[in-house]
């Protein structure tokens, strides 16, 4: 009484198919996969040591003339 047979399934199938498409539903499972992919990359970058940077210092300025070099602003605060 609890389980569907397999006419049940058959059927069930037949209906998600006629309802979505056929490249709907490929569609969405390529989108799965993705996702999943994605998920276990971000748990194995996650897992490696931060011991190397990953942007690049800012150059260093070096002040050749008489004037001091007067670093400049991003933003202007008020």
């Amino acid at each position: 009484m609890g389980s569907f047979s397999l006419v049940h399934w058959v059927v069930l199938i037949l209906v998600v198919i006629l309802l979505f498409g056929r490249g709907r539903i490929s569609d969405l499972m390529g989108d799965f996969a993705k996702g999943i992919n994605s998920f276990k990359k971000g748990l194995a970058d996650g897992d490696t040591p931060a011991s190397t940077p990953t942007t690049a210092p800012p150059p260093q300025v070096t002040n050749t003339g008489t004037t001091p070099v007067q670093p400049v602003a991003d933003e202007v605060r008020r």
